[in-house]
């Protein structure tokens, strides 16, 4: 079933907001439309296929990230999308320059494992679109 319909989930794990927008404009617009490709948005980890991070992962999201993944069945893959998932972005120091401990523990691969990044900031629909592809390998195949 999975060859006829991949599930994806957005999570949303800090920062702008930047890159949620443009995830939702890939997979729901009309203009890019990913839905007649059979990429579906669920919010509902047990039906997800890939999990797209977004975000720069804050300490109060940690636990429940991981527990999402967990969630997941197998095979699954992350997609880890935007500056802050891959680095941090511009929140990664914010605290230490003050001599105090960062608010965050991302980026993405420091707390579940990451199998496509996908840079910008935000990053272009089309550069998203691409990240779900390289996903679909490990999906399809497991």
């Amino acid at each position: 079933s999975r060859k006829n319909c991949i599930h994806v989930m957005l999570v949303y794990t800090g920062g702008c907001n930047g890159c949620d927008i443009e995830v939702v404009n890939c997979v729901l617009s009309p203009f890019y439309d990913a839905e007649q490709y059979n990429v579906l948005l669920t919010w509902n980890p047990r039906e997800a296929d890939i999990l797209i991070v977004t975000g720069c992962v804050t300490k109060a999201v940690t636990e429940s990230l991981k527990k999402i993944y967990e969630e997941i069945p197998e095979p699954k893959a992350v997609v880890a999308v935007g500056a802050c998932a891959l680095m941090g972005g511009v929140y990664k120091h914010i605290g230490a320059d003050l001599g105090t401990s960062s608010f965050i523990d991302g980026p993405v691969e420091n707390v579940i494992p990451v199998d496509v990044k996908v840079p910008g900031c935000p990053p272009r629909p089309e550069d998203i679109i691409t990240g779900i592809v390289k996903a679909l390998p490990k999906i399809l195949e497991g």
